[in-house]
């Protein structure tokens, strides 16, 4: 059974910093590219980064120099490091894997406010 399980969510100021984590289980972990997806209250999701099992990064413009996407294969694990956080940040932010198919966490609740 596959699992993605991200935490590391939390209320957080703006310009404060936060730590996504996904862990995942079920699947070959290295093969699958990773991506970090958000949804705000009354948006559609979007993609906010990605990396490739040969760990090329891509980034959504208003994130980047902001968020560094980042992988452990030996952990299974995939990271989501957010800097200089923004009102504009505030999501629920998800983790998905994709290879020959795709998988999805539950989402982890992102709020910046003072």
């Amino acid at each position: 059974q596959v699992q993605l399980v991200e935490s590391g969510g939390a209320l957080v100021q703006p310009g404060g910093s936060l730590r996504l984590s996904c862990a995942a289980s079920g699947i070959i972990f290295s093969i699958y590219a990773m991506n970090w997806y958000r949804q705000a209250p009354g948006k559609q999701r979007e993609l906010v980064a990605t990396i490739t099992p040969g760990g090329t990064k891509t980034y959504e413009d208003s994130v980047k120099g902001r968020f560094t996407i980042s992988r452990d294969n030996a952990k299974n694990t995939m990271y989501l490091q957010m800097n200089s956080l923004k009102p504009e940040d505030t999501a629920v932010y998800f983790c998905n894997a994709q290879h020959s198919r795709g998988y999805w966490g539950q989402g982890t609740q992102v709020t910046v406010s003072s």
